[in-house]
């Protein structure tokens, strides 16, 4: 089998269960969007240890992105195909996002601030991971149909990942607030 087939050369591309739309269509510009999110919490997960909480929560994560894409990916004429949990995003799925947010949230003092990104490579890669979810929500919304529970799993998952970039940063996150003062590389030589 080879990779290539020559059917996308001309702008379109198939859909699962079948049928054909653009390749700029909302369908899939959404999931593309999804399938940033999900390589952008694999660049996360490179950087943490095999094994670890953080490795498997990410891993639970990815492999529920590929639910959400399977039903983008479904022409409406075909969701009764979709099966819950497999290829339907269910209330389940929800759920558990908020039960892992309310998990991490004990384990850091609350966040009264914006946060400044960049307090280490895994929470900044978290960050990043943050915005591709929150686009891929932004473009969910007009891809979507009625009942459908995309966007409310991309909404908690966004609210988890910066959940997970809190957390990793163990309660130092630096606050978007400026404190008064010079800053350490303004200060004159010898210190104050």
């Amino acid at each position: 089998m080879k990779i290539y087939t020559r059917k996308g050369d001309g702008g379109r591309t198939g859909l699962l269960f079948g049928g054909r739309v653009a390749k700029d269509s909302a369908v899939i510009s959404a999931n593309g969007a999804v399938d940033e999110a999900q390589a952008a919490l694999g660049v996360v997960r490179a950087a943490v240890a095999r094994g670890s909480e953080m490795d498997r929560l990410l891993v639970d994560l990815e492999r529920d992105l590929y639910v959400l894409m399977a039903e983008l990916a479904t022409a409406p004429t075909n969701r009764h195909k979709l099966q819950p949990g497999k290829s339907l995003v269910t209330t389940e799925m929800v759920a558990v996002l908020e039960d892992r947010i309310d998990a991490l949230t004990g384990r850091f003092p609350p966040v009264t601030d914006f946060v400044i990104p960049g307090h280490d490579p895994v929470a900044a890669a978290l960050d990043v991971a943050r915005t591709a979810v929150r686009r891929a929500e932004r473009d969910a919304v007009g891809a979507v149909v009625t009942g459908s529970l995309v966007v409310h799993y991309l909404n908690r998952l966004s609210d988890l990942v910066w959940t997970m970039a809190r957390w990793q940063e163990h309660g130092e996150s630096l606050p978007s607030r400026a404190r008064r003062g010079p800053r350490p590389e303004e200060e004159p030589p010898g210190g104050t």
